[in-house]
């Protein structure tokens, strides 16, 4: 499993209304309503034979009110 954390940005209002989304499909390991300029932060668990970009774009990225997404990979855990 490959962890990979996504900040999201949400059109305006829509915070709350895409994090309940995100926490119905049941694929976050974490979810976190963050300041500055990204709304959440989400950690995934990625399985290793699933390409991320195919993943996220297609488990996470098309729930409606999110306007942006940065995606984080990682490398090793300290």
């Amino acid at each position: 499993m490959t962890p990979v954390f996504v900040q999201i940005r949400c059109r305006p209002g829509t915070a709350y209304k895409v994090a309940e989304r995100v926490a119905l499909r049941e694929i976050h390991s974490e979810l976190y309503s963050t300041s500055g300029d990204w709304d959440l932060l989400v950690k995934l668990y990625i399985p290793d034979d699933q390409d991320i970009g195919h993943f996220i774009n297609e488990q996470l990225i098309d729930i409606e009110g999110i306007e942006r997404s940065h995606t984080i990979l990682t490398f090793k855990a300290f």
